[in-house]
Protein backbone atom coordinates (compact mmCIF):
# COMPACT_ATOMS: atom_id res chain seq x y z
CA UNK A 1 0.00 0.00 0.00
CA UNK A 2 1.38 3.61 -0.60
CA UNK A 3 2.41 5.61 1.90
CA UNK A 4 0.82 9.15 1.51
CA UNK A 5 3.96 11.26 1.61
CA UNK A 6 3.86 15.08 3.60
CA UNK A 7 5.98 18.11 3.01
CA UNK A 8 7.28 19.61 6.12
CA UNK A 9 8.46 23.21 5.26
CA UNK A 10 9.88 24.30 8.62
CA UNK A 11 13.30 26.17 9.11
CA UNK A 12 13.35 25.50 12.80
CA UNK A 13 14.93 22.11 13.65
CA UNK A 14 13.52 21.35 17.03
CA UNK A 15 9.95 22.40 15.19
CA UNK A 16 10.25 19.88 12.21
CA UNK A 17 12.02 17.02 14.05
CA UNK A 18 7.99 17.05 16.30
CA UNK A 19 6.28 17.91 12.97
CA UNK A 20 7.86 14.71 11.54
CA UNK A 21 7.38 12.59 14.97
CA UNK A 22 3.54 13.58 14.82
CA UNK A 23 3.74 12.66 10.85
CA UNK A 24 5.36 9.36 11.14
CA UNK A 25 2.91 8.46 14.20
CA UNK A 26 0.60 8.34 11.83
CA UNK A 27 1.90 6.14 9.19
CA UNK A 28 2.72 8.53 7.00
CA UNK A 29 6.28 9.76 5.01
CA UNK A 30 7.56 12.76 5.85
CA UNK A 31 9.93 14.74 4.20
CA UNK A 32 11.62 17.84 5.69
CA UNK A 33 12.73 21.32 3.81
CA UNK A 34 14.44 23.83 5.57
CA UNK A 35 13.99 26.74 3.13
CA UNK A 36 11.91 27.79 0.88
CA UNK A 37 14.22 27.55 -1.75
CA UNK A 38 14.67 23.42 -0.84
CA UNK A 39 11.22 22.99 -1.00
CA UNK A 40 10.66 23.94 -4.29
CA UNK A 41 13.31 21.71 -5.51
CA UNK A 42 11.77 19.11 -3.30
CA UNK A 43 8.75 19.74 -5.17
CA UNK A 44 10.28 19.85 -8.74
CA UNK A 45 11.74 16.21 -7.69
CA UNK A 46 8.81 14.41 -6.42
CA UNK A 47 5.05 14.81 -5.90
CA UNK A 48 3.69 15.00 -2.61
CA UNK A 49 -0.07 14.65 -0.71
CA UNK A 50 0.17 17.37 1.52
CA UNK A 51 2.43 20.16 2.28
CA UNK A 52 2.95 21.62 6.47
CA UNK A 53 4.30 25.43 5.26
CA UNK A 54 5.98 28.01 7.74
CA UNK A 55 5.88 31.47 6.71
CA UNK A 56 8.83 32.90 8.03
CA UNK A 57 11.49 31.31 5.87
CA UNK A 58 15.11 31.67 4.61
CA UNK A 59 15.24 32.32 1.05
CA UNK A 60 11.70 32.18 -0.35
CA UNK A 61 9.46 33.29 2.06
CA UNK A 62 6.29 30.77 2.70
CA UNK A 63 3.45 33.09 0.93
CA UNK A 64 6.28 33.02 -2.14
CA UNK A 65 6.18 29.14 -2.12
CA UNK A 66 2.48 29.37 -1.53
CA UNK A 67 2.41 31.37 -4.44
CA UNK A 68 4.23 29.04 -6.95
CA UNK A 69 2.45 25.99 -5.33
CA UNK A 70 -0.66 27.17 -6.59
CA UNK A 71 0.57 28.23 -10.27
CA UNK A 72 1.32 24.38 -10.54
CA UNK A 73 -0.72 22.11 -8.45
CA UNK A 74 -3.52 21.61 -6.36
CA UNK A 75 -1.16 20.07 -3.70
CA UNK A 76 -3.16 20.68 -0.11
CA UNK A 77 -1.62 23.38 1.88
CA UNK A 78 -1.63 23.55 5.85
CA UNK A 79 0.13 26.62 6.88
CA UNK A 80 1.73 26.83 10.37
CA UNK A 81 2.62 30.08 11.79
CA UNK A 82 2.80 32.17 14.62
CA UNK A 83 1.09 35.24 13.27
CA UNK A 84 -2.43 35.04 14.65
CA UNK A 85 -4.08 38.06 13.75
CA UNK A 86 -7.26 37.34 11.56
CA UNK A 87 -6.52 39.29 9.00
CA UNK A 88 -3.14 37.16 8.27
CA UNK A 89 -5.31 34.15 8.60
CA UNK A 90 -7.80 35.40 5.49
CA UNK A 91 -4.94 37.13 3.45
CA UNK A 92 -3.22 33.31 3.54
CA UNK A 93 -6.55 31.58 2.78
CA UNK A 94 -7.37 33.61 -0.22
CA UNK A 95 -4.04 33.08 -2.00
CA UNK A 96 -4.73 29.54 -1.50
CA UNK A 97 -3.69 27.90 1.63
CA UNK A 98 -6.02 25.32 2.51
CA UNK A 99 -6.23 25.33 6.48
CA UNK A 100 -4.21 27.41 9.13
CA UNK A 101 -2.65 26.33 12.29
CA UNK A 102 -1.24 29.19 15.07
CA UNK A 103 2.25 28.26 16.56
CA UNK A 104 2.87 27.06 19.63
CA UNK A 105 0.16 24.19 17.80
CA UNK A 106 -1.11 21.32 19.86
CA UNK A 107 0.01 17.65 18.52
CA UNK A 108 -3.03 16.28 18.29
CA UNK A 109 -5.18 19.37 16.53
CA UNK A 110 -2.29 19.29 14.00
CA UNK A 111 -2.58 15.43 13.25
CA UNK A 112 -6.50 15.89 12.93
CA UNK A 113 -5.99 18.95 10.66
CA UNK A 114 -3.77 16.56 8.55
CA UNK A 115 -6.27 13.65 8.27
CA UNK A 116 -9.27 16.05 7.35
CA UNK A 117 -6.94 17.27 4.34
CA UNK A 118 -6.13 13.92 3.47
CA UNK A 119 -9.57 12.52 3.90
CA UNK A 120 -10.34 15.95 1.37
CA UNK A 121 -7.98 15.03 -0.67
CA UNK A 122 -9.41 10.87 -0.74
CA UNK A 123 -13.00 11.99 -1.80
CA UNK A 124 -11.96 14.60 -4.38
CA UNK A 125 -9.66 11.64 -6.20
CA UNK A 126 -12.90 9.12 -6.24
CA UNK A 127 -14.99 12.01 -8.09
CA UNK A 128 -12.06 13.36 -10.20
CA UNK A 129 -10.31 11.65 -12.42
CA UNK A 130 -6.43 13.06 -14.13
CA UNK A 131 -3.92 11.55 -16.57
CA UNK A 132 -1.57 13.49 -18.44
CA UNK A 133 -3.34 17.02 -18.73
CA UNK A 134 -6.56 14.78 -19.31
CA UNK A 135 -9.25 15.77 -16.21
CA UNK A 136 -12.77 14.62 -15.74
CA UNK A 137 -15.11 15.27 -13.38
CA UNK A 138 -17.84 12.32 -13.05
CA UNK A 139 -19.99 14.67 -10.69
CA UNK A 140 -19.72 17.40 -12.68
CA UNK A 141 -19.71 15.20 -16.22
CA UNK A 142 -17.05 17.79 -17.44
CA UNK A 143 -14.33 17.04 -19.35
CA UNK A 144 -10.93 18.70 -20.04
CA UNK A 145 -7.47 18.26 -21.83
CA UNK A 146 -4.88 20.75 -20.53
CA UNK A 147 -7.61 22.60 -19.34
CA UNK A 148 -9.60 23.23 -22.85
CA UNK A 149 -12.87 21.78 -22.22
CA UNK A 150 -13.99 18.69 -24.46
CA UNK A 151 -17.48 18.32 -25.71
CA UNK A 152 -18.33 14.57 -24.92
CA UNK A 153 -21.26 12.54 -25.96
CA UNK A 154 -22.83 10.77 -23.03
CA UNK A 155 -21.17 7.37 -24.41
CA UNK A 156 -18.14 8.97 -24.92
CA UNK A 157 -17.75 10.32 -20.97
CA UNK A 158 -18.48 6.53 -19.87
CA UNK A 159 -15.56 5.00 -22.08
CA UNK A 160 -13.10 7.59 -21.46
CA UNK A 161 -14.63 7.23 -17.70
CA UNK A 162 -13.56 3.29 -17.87
CA UNK A 163 -10.28 3.83 -19.32
CA UNK A 164 -8.79 6.81 -16.90
CA UNK A 165 -9.65 4.81 -14.39
CA UNK A 166 -7.91 2.09 -15.40
CA UNK A 167 -4.18 3.91 -17.71
CA UNK A 168 -2.47 1.26 -19.09
CA UNK A 169 -4.69 -1.27 -19.00
CA UNK A 170 -6.22 -2.77 -22.51
CA UNK A 171 -9.94 -3.51 -22.71
CA UNK A 172 -11.27 -5.55 -25.35
CA UNK A 173 -14.59 -4.35 -26.87
CA UNK A 174 -16.05 -6.58 -24.71
CA UNK A 175 -15.34 -5.60 -21.74
CA UNK A 176 -16.24 -2.05 -22.71
CA UNK A 177 -19.42 -2.43 -23.76
CA UNK A 178 -20.57 -4.70 -21.08
CA UNK A 179 -19.19 -2.19 -18.76
CA UNK A 180 -21.09 1.07 -20.17
CA UNK A 181 -24.15 -0.34 -21.48
CA UNK A 182 -24.58 -3.19 -18.62
CA UNK A 183 -25.69 -5.77 -21.31
CA UNK A 184 -24.13 -8.45 -23.06
CA UNK A 185 -22.39 -7.79 -25.97
CA UNK A 186 -23.45 -9.37 -29.27
CA UNK A 187 -20.67 -8.98 -31.99
CA UNK A 188 -18.31 -6.56 -33.10
CA UNK A 189 -20.68 -4.01 -34.48
CA UNK A 190 -18.13 -0.69 -34.53
CA UNK A 191 -19.73 1.38 -32.15
CA UNK A 192 -17.14 1.14 -29.91
CA UNK A 193 -14.37 1.90 -32.40
CA UNK A 194 -16.73 4.55 -33.47
CA UNK A 195 -16.89 6.23 -29.94
CA UNK A 196 -13.42 6.08 -29.64
CA UNK A 197 -12.44 7.41 -32.85
CA UNK A 198 -14.23 10.01 -31.97
CA UNK A 199 -12.55 10.66 -28.91
CA UNK A 200 -9.23 10.80 -31.01
CA UNK A 201 -10.29 13.66 -32.83
CA UNK A 202 -11.44 16.00 -29.90
CA UNK A 203 -8.04 15.46 -28.48
CA UNK A 204 -6.34 15.77 -32.19
CA UNK A 205 -7.81 19.24 -32.03
CA UNK A 206 -5.72 20.26 -28.81
CA UNK A 207 -2.57 17.91 -28.83
CA UNK A 208 -1.19 16.29 -31.00
CA UNK A 209 0.11 13.49 -27.92
CA UNK A 210 -1.45 9.89 -28.58
CA UNK A 211 -3.55 9.56 -25.90
CA UNK A 212 -5.81 5.91 -26.84
CA UNK A 213 -3.68 3.09 -28.43
CA UNK A 214 -4.91 0.49 -30.36
CA UNK A 215 -4.19 -3.13 -29.27
CA UNK A 216 -4.23 -5.19 -31.73
CA UNK A 217 -5.59 -8.62 -30.83
CA UNK A 218 -7.28 -7.07 -27.56
CA UNK A 219 -8.93 -3.67 -27.77
CA UNK A 220 -7.58 -0.28 -26.46
CA UNK A 221 -5.48 1.36 -23.81
CA UNK A 222 -5.23 4.77 -22.25
CA UNK A 223 -1.55 5.64 -22.76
Amino acid sequence: MRQEKILIVEDDTEISRLLQMIITRMNLHAIPAYSGTEAMFQLEKQTFDLILLDLMLPGLTGEEVLKEIRKKADIPVLVLSAKNQIEDKVTLLKMGADDYVTKPFNQEEVAARIEVQLRKKTEIKTTQLEWRGLTLDKIGLTASLFKRELSLTNAEFDILSLLMQHPEQAFSKRRIYEAIWKGTYIGDDNTISVHISNLRKKFAKVTKDEYIKTVWGIGFMLI
